[in-house]
């Protein structure tokens, strides 16, 4: 696995539909050397624990490699690296070679996968539309979560 991006977010309110919501999926790539805990990213969030987050959600990873099939199936959409709320945006770990348990060393912190992302409606508000969340699920490419094993700090990234 490479580490491309080591992305972090805080929550914010935003209108959607006519109420306003608190989501923290506007992440954005970090600089430098991030300390990860067992709950989540140095400068990062997220703002509904009861189904975001937690010890078996603590990071959320999805592969680089993915987001050529989006600027494909969105064209027109500008699809800046962490745009699906990813702390870790990720090479050569895919959906079907990653399972359950597996763990992995980033930097000097240790994780485990934990479960693929189940996304909810706010996904929709990042991409401003209401399909994505089941083009989402249906295309496959949903990305996993990590459990924090051992704490410590992300490794540079790469770009």
């Amino acid at each position: 696995m490479k580490l491309l991006y080591v992305n972090a977010g805080v929550p914010r309110e935003i209108e959607w539909k006519g109420k306003v919501v608190r989501t923290s999926i506007f992440k954005v790539p970090v600089r430098g050397r991030v300390r990860v805990g067992q709950l989540n990213l140095e400068d990062d969030q997220q703002s509904d624990l009861s189904v975001h987050g937690g010890i078996d959600k603590a990071v959320y990873a999805y592969p680089s490699e993915h987001y050529p099939f989006w600027r494909q199936e969105l064209s027109g959409m500008d699809l800046a690296w962490a745009v699906f709320g990813e702390n870790f945006t990720t090479e050569g770990l895919l959906e079907e070679t990653v399972h359950i348990g597996d763990r992995f060393r980033v930097g000097s912190a240790e994780f485990a996968v934990t479960q693929p992302r189940i996304p909810c409606f706010k996904l929709g508000i990042r991409f401003d539309r209401s399909d994505i969340v089941k083009r989402f699920l249906q295309s496959g490419r949903t990305g996993f979560y990590f459990a924090v094993l051992r704490g410590g700090r992300s490794p540079l990234a790469t770009r």
